[in-house]
């Protein structure tokens, strides 16, 4: 097989998103609205507005609301870094966090207000986006 050929089996590189301006902020506990307002296209804002909303125990379509914000503007970031709708983004790379964040949580609010076709379709992306986080994340909903 040709090296071209290999390249085509291999699928597509992984995607690395650019650091989250957000994430310092956040680190120094910075209040989340804050820098959402601050920082709108952040992932990882969005990502800490649902994870809030989770441990407060928030009604489920709060979380699901700020977690689908998160995966929509995740969603663009992708794009603008190459991603071409499939292919892996690694847990491993940090910058990846909290678009996987959002997409978890969105797949876990899902779930929790009876949208099961979404459960599976972020689930199963996921998973084939990167396994490490799906375990990190999902594995016990499973």
């Amino acid at each position: 097989m040709t090296q071209i050929g290999q390249d085509l089996m291999a699928g597509p590189p992984p995607t690395h998103l650019p650091e989250d301006p957000a994430a310092p902020s956040l680190a120094a506990g910075e209040d989340k609205y804050a820098v959402a307002r601050q920082f709108p296209a952040s992932p990882f804002a969005w990502a800490a507005l649902a994870g809030q909303a989770v441990s407060e125990q928030a009604d489920p379509v709060t979380i699901y609301a700020y977690a689908r914000v998160g995966y929509h503007r995740s969603l663009d970031m992708l794009r603008r870094n190459g991603w071409k709708g499939h292919g892996p983004v690694p847990w491993e790379h940090e910058p990846n966090r909290g678009f996987l964040t959002c997409l978890a949580l969105l797949a876990m609010a899902a779930r929790s207000i009876g949208e099961t076709d979404e459960w599976e379709r972020c689930s199963t992306f996921l998973r084939d986006s990167s396994p490490t986080a799906y375990d990190q994340l999902l594995s016990d909903l499973g």
